[in-house]
């Protein structure tokens, strides 16, 4: 299997432009034959709590029917960031799109500090199962609190992906604690991280993977669009722009 985490730029509160732009990477990853495909947090949005509100939807949105036809005609799951509404709560959520399946979404269970002025705690966790590997989705801020790779790891993951839009100060403490995570539990870890601004702080890309012994083995820059490509078989990754395909 072939998992592919994003690294995009998304403009404040344009959904229609960042769809189009999320859509001229799926394309790229489905050349490439990856299965999944994930982007960083509130994606489509950009990571921008003071519009959430104004901006929370659902996962049958009208919108995101591109995805999910994308997803049937080429066999690639899709996880893409979206504030979501339920009843009065809004939630940061990632909405999945898989072959020929029903739509789920998965909502941020450990809000930051900061956060809780403007969203609600999810509180289920999604294992996506996908050619026979589990892989656990965990969102920003609660990817970093112990207890939820406990959790997921007691559920079964066998990988954990965390979808973040981390600041350079953020990614130093995730370069130092995510390669822990892989190692203690034995699970490959991947970041994926937006660029550009979010919540007027600069998003540090650095979007990564750690295999199963908390070893980096594949990292995109700081400033550059681009897809970094892990193949659980091979245990081996690679990156892909708009323009080409290099290895790690």
């Amino acid at each position: 299997m072939k998992i592919c985490v994003a690294q995009t730029k998304s403009e404040k509160g344009n959904i229609k432009a960042n769809i189009q732009n999320h859509l001229r990477w799926i394309e790229l990853a489905v050349s490439e034959k990856t299965d999944l495909i994930i982007f960083p947090e509130l994606s489509l949005l950009n990571y921008e709590p003071e519009l959430a509100k104004d901006f929370a939807t659902d996962q049958n949105d009208l919108r995101l029917d591109v995805f999910q036809a994308i997803s049937d005609t080429n066999s690639i799951a899709i996880g893409v960031g979206i504030p979501t509404k339920m009843e009065s709560e809004i939630l940061i959520s990632m909405v999945i799109f898989q072959p020929k399946q029903a739509r789920q979404t998965y909502s941020k269970q450990i809000l930051h500090p900061d956060e809780k002025p403007y969203f609600n705690e999810g509180t289920q966790q999604t294992i996506l199962a996908i050619k026979d590997s589990k892989i656990a989705l965990a969102i920003c801020y609660e990817s970093l609190q112990p207890e939820h790779s406990k959790n997921a790891h007691g559920m079964g993951a066998e990988i954990y992906l965390a979808s973040v839009a981390k600041s350079q100060a953020g990614m130093e403490k995730a370069n130092t604690d995510y390669p822990k995570i892989a190692d203690k539990y034995s699970m490959p870890v991947l970041m994926v991280n937006c660029i550009g601004y979010c919540n007027n702080s600069l998003s540090a890309g650095q979007t990564s993977i750690w295999d199963a012994n908390g070893i980096l083995i594949g990292q995109l820059d700081s400033q550059s669009e681009g897809l970094l490509i892990y193949d659980t078989v091979s245990k081996s990754t690679y990156s892909v722009n708009q323009a080409h395909r290099l290895s790690n």
